[in-house]
C-alpha cells in the first residue's frame, strides 16, 4: 500500500473520517507551499492536494484560477511542484496527491512525470481532463510506480460508467457533489447521501466528498455520507487574501485545524 492507502486504512480501523485540503502549488511561492504543507500535516490533514498551476484550468473556478495565475506568476512549474514534493518528503510523510491537466504530463512525457512524482514522493495523480477509458497507457505506468491514478464521479454519471471507473480508480473516489467548477458555496448540495450510496454498490474505495463545502459545518456534514471530505476553495481564497503575509501560514493553518476538528470530533 502506498501512503493514500495506508492513511485511509488507518482511518478505517480508527473510526475516523478523512480530511483532503487541496491548495494550489506556488501559491503565493513553493516555499510557502512547503511550509503549508508541514502545518497542514502537523494539525491532523490526512491528504494533501497540490494543484499544479496550468494556463487553462476548465474545472475551476475563479478562486482557483487566480491561485494558478499567481502560481505561474510566481514562477511556479511543474518540475519545481515535484521539487517542492521532495523537500516535503524530508520532513513528512502526509499523502500527496497532485491535481493537474494532462497537458502537462505530456509536455514531460508521460513515464518520465509519472518516474520523478514516484521519486519525489508524490501517491497519487488526479488528472483532471484524463477519463480511464482514454488513458493511452497512463493507469498501467501509475500502478507500476505503485502510484493512485484517482477519478472524478460527478453527480451526473450514471450506474454503468460509475463502475467502469470504480474499476480503474485507486486510493479513493472523487465525489464531486455539484455540477459545474470548484467554488465556494452557501450550502451543499441536494442528494450527496443518495449519490454515495450509489457508488459504495460497485466499488470498496473510500469516497471522498468535494465541490462546494466551505466551513467547519458542512465538512463535517457531508463527511457523514463520505469516508473523507475534500476543501480546497475556502483554504486557497484565505492564502489569495494573504499572499505573502508573515502570518500566512499560521492563520491559513488555523483554519484548516477548525476543518479537521469539526470532521473528526466525536
Amino acid at each position: 500500500m502506498n501512503r493514500i492507502e495506508q492513511r485511509f486504512a488507518a482511518l478505517r480501523q480508527a473510526g475516523q473520517k478523512g480530511v483532503i485540503i487541496y491548495i494550489g502549488a506556488g501559491d503565493p511561492h513553493l516555499e510557502a507551499t512547503r511550509q503549508l504543507a508541514l502545518a497542514f500535516d502537523r494539525v491532523g490533514v490526512d491528504v494533501l492536494e497540490l494543484g499544479v498551476p496550468f494556463s487553462d484550468p476548465l474545472a475551476d473556478g475563479p478562486v482557483n484560477q487566480m491561485a494558478a495565475q499567481r502560481g505561474l506568476a510566481s514562477g511556479t512549474t511543474p518540475a519545481g511542484v515535484l521539487d517542492t514534493v521532495a523537500a516535503i518528503r524530508r520532513e513528512s510523510q502526509i499523502p500527496i496527491v497532485l491535481y493537474l491537466y494532462y497537458n502537462l504530463i505530456h509536455r514531460m512525457g508521460l513515464e518520465r512525470f509519472i518516474e520523478r512524482a514516484r521519486t519525489a514522493g508524490v501517491d497519487g495523480l488526479l488528472v483532471l481532463d484524463l477519463p480511464p477509458d482514454e488513458d493511452e497507457g497512463y493507469e498501467a505506468a501509475m500502478r507500476a510506480a505503485g502510484l493512485c491514478p484517482i477519478y472524478l464521479i460527478a453527480p451526473t454519471t450514471p450506474d454503468d460508467r460509475i463502475a467502469f471507473i470504480a474499476r480503474h480508480a485507486a486510493g479513493f473516489i472523487y465525489y464531486i457533489s455539484r455540477e459545474g467548477v470548484t467554488g465556494m458555496r452557501d450550502q451543499l448540495a441536494d442528494g450527496i447521501g443518495t449519490m454515495t450510496a450509489r457508488i459504495r454498490a460497485h466499488t470498496r474505495l473510500p469516497i471522498a466528498i468535494g465541490f462546494g463545502i466551505s466551513t467547519p459545518e458542512q465538512a463535517r456534514t457531508a463527511a457523514a455520507w463520505g469516508d473523507a471530505v475534500v476543501i480546497g476553495s475556502a483554504v486557497v481564497n484565505r492564502i489569495g487574501q494573504l499572499g505573502p503575509h508573515p502570518d500566512l501560514v499560521p492563520q491559513v493553518s488555523e483554519f484548516v485545524s477548525q476543518l479537521v476538528r469539526a470532521v473528526k470530533a466525536p
